[in-house]
């Protein structure tokens, strides 16, 4: 199995995740399963089946959390240089077109959430942003032409 890096606080926030389904989503769900048994015939009963489908989901979504921490490795921030941009660095940049200043997080897959500027370091801007220092210019290409960002600032969370 491919091994996954995961920062400090997205393995929090798996790990929580992955309570919240093994213990509150479970009894939730069961409840329901009950409630739309008490209703009678469950051959033809949309609530039983309804639960019974959200069951199975989140079994399988405890499942992948399972796999998923079983098999990551946490950063450590101290031994990452922190010069350089790298899986757990935020980054500060700026578009060399239009001068617009942009601030986004690199993280994994599992961690990535655009709403929050957290990328994914397999997206083309994460993969086009890792291993530049500060002053460089990242060349990207992307299907709509080649982004040009400067490297202004790298901090580590």
């Amino acid at each position: 199995m491919e091994q996954k890096y995961l920062t400090k606080k997205g393995h929090q926030k798996l790990v929580e995740e992955l309570e919240y389904l093994r213990t509150t989503k479970r009894r939730e769900l069961s409840k329901a399963i009950g409630d739309a048994r008490a209703h009678g015939d469950i051959s033809e009963n949309a609530e039983y089946d309804a639960a019974k489908d959200a069951q199975g989901m989140n079994e399988k979504r405890i499942h992948e959390l399972e796999q998923k921490l079983a098999s990551c490795r946490i950063l450590d921030d101290e031994d990452i240089p922190s010069d350089e941009v790298l899986l757990g660095a935020s980054v500060k940049i700026e578009d060399t077109d239009s001068g617009e200043i942009m601030e986004y997080t690199l993280v994994s897959e599992d961690e990535a959430d655009y709403e929050s500027n957290r990328i994914s370091v397999t997206s083309p801007v994460g993969k086009g942003l890792l291993n530049h220092k500060v002053g460089d210019i990242a060349e990207i290409n992307v299907p709509a032409g080649v982004l040009k960002y400067k490297i202004i600032e790298i901090t580590r969370e």
